[in-house]
């Protein structure tokens, strides 16, 4: 099922009685969701992702915009006739029902032509128990469960009634670290074998990216970069996209532009060619430093972490805005703790430079 957003607006009342100043938690949000596509809503807290999800799922009406669902609009629908599933963060399980009860529970509310048959909704609930790995479970209160499985019988909850749209709202984040990444890639799995269109809300850059076909970025309720994970890691569109996706984070310095040359403090680290000069933002990558003897950009070396087969150096710089300058470089490079001082050079295409003002994107011819 195709998701359609026209110019999805919510905006809330101020709560100062004295200035009547309105909050815009979502601002002209305008995307298309693909059929059979999983979507990360991905940004910082306050950035307008869940007040979006819940939009989508009609427990939010929008001051303005369209939702479609394929070609119907579902804009003043309610929800439960949106044919959507709904994960909450705390998972809402009901404590007094066993696992076959909560997961059977959205069939027994069906009324009319959709209404079901007991034997029909114990073998559909056990279909879906099945497909995430919970069916031996089914007797058991969600006191007896773990933080997964209770995350799993939520999930088979939402897919039971076999909805259009999926809804995710940061579903991992009160699990353990080894526990979500075991339960994102049963989200993964479980998307991709029903097929059906997902919106997954998290703050975590690294969920978002590992599991999402496309990942939504946002930033006090404006989308900043839509796009492929990998493609928005690599072509970030502004500083905020660069600053946010990245784990160790992007290194951010003070640069120069002069002469079709990028300079870091005095040294000219990098050809820049088609920038006017100017003072820029410039970001890189952690895996953009190769080690040099003769490297145009020398750092005072702090440490070195051997993390296997790759090396975590950290380093200062005069320019840097970061505390430090992290650079992951393969452990074949050899470099002693015992230096004073390190020498890199630069990969072009992991580095961006930024207008200082706006913030935005300068383009350079990447040879």
């Amino acid at each position: 099922m195709k998701v359609e957003l026209q110019n999805l607006t919510k905006i809330f009342p101020g709560r100062n009685k004295k200035v009547h100043e309105e909050v815009i938690a979502v601002n002209n949000f305008t995307f298309t969701i693909p059929d059979g596509k999983l979507v990360g809503l991905l940004g910082p807290s306050g950035c307008g992702k869940s007040t979006t999800l819940y939009m989508i799922s009609g427990l939010q009406q929008p001051s303005g915009g369209k939702i479609f669902f394929g070609d119907e609009d579902v804009t003043d629908l309610s929800p439960e006739n949106r044919g959507i599933g709904l994960v909450f963060q705390n998972y809402a399980l009901y404590p007094h029902m066993t696992v076959k009860q909560n997961i059977m529970f959205p069939l027994q509310n069906l009324r009319g032509p959709d209404k079901m048959e007991k034997e029909a909704m114990i073998e559909r609930a056990y279909e879906v128990a099945k497909l995430v790995q919970i069916d031996e479970l089914m007797d058991r209160k969600p006191s007896e469960l773990s933080g997964g499985q209770q995350q799993r019988v939520a999930i088979a909850r939402a897919l039971v009634k076999m909805p259009r749209v999926l809804l995710l709202d940061e579903p991992l984040s009160n699990l353990d670290a080894r526990l979500r990444l075991q339960t994102r890639e049963e989200i993964r799995r479980i998307q991709r074998e029903t097929g059906i269109t997902t919106v997954f809300v998290t703050h975590d850059q690294e969920e978002a990216m590992s599991i999402s076909d496309l990942i939504v970025v946002m930033k006090l309720g404006v989308v900043q970069q839509v796009g492929k994970p990998q493609e928005v890691y690599d072509n970030p569109t502004n500083l905020f996209v660069a600053k946010f996706l990245g784990t160790p984070p992007i290194n951010v310095f003070d640069g120069e532009v002069k002469g079709g040359k990028l300079y870091l403090g005095d040294a000219a680290v990098l050809d820049v060619p088609g920038v006017d000069d100017c003072k820029v933002y410039v970001g890189i990558r952690p895996e953009g430093f190769v080690p040099a003897e003769n490297g145009a950009l020398e750092a005072s070396l702090n440490n070195v972490e051997v993390m296997g087969r790759d090396v975590s150096v950290v380093s200062t710089h005069v320019a840097s805005l970061n505390p430090v300058v992290r650079s992951i470089v393969d452990a074949d490079y050899k470099i002693s703790k015992d230096d004073e001082s390190v020498r890199f050079d630069l990969k072009p295409h992991k580095v961006f430079l930024f207008d200082k003002e706006t913030e935005e994107r300068i383009y350079f011819e990447v040879k």
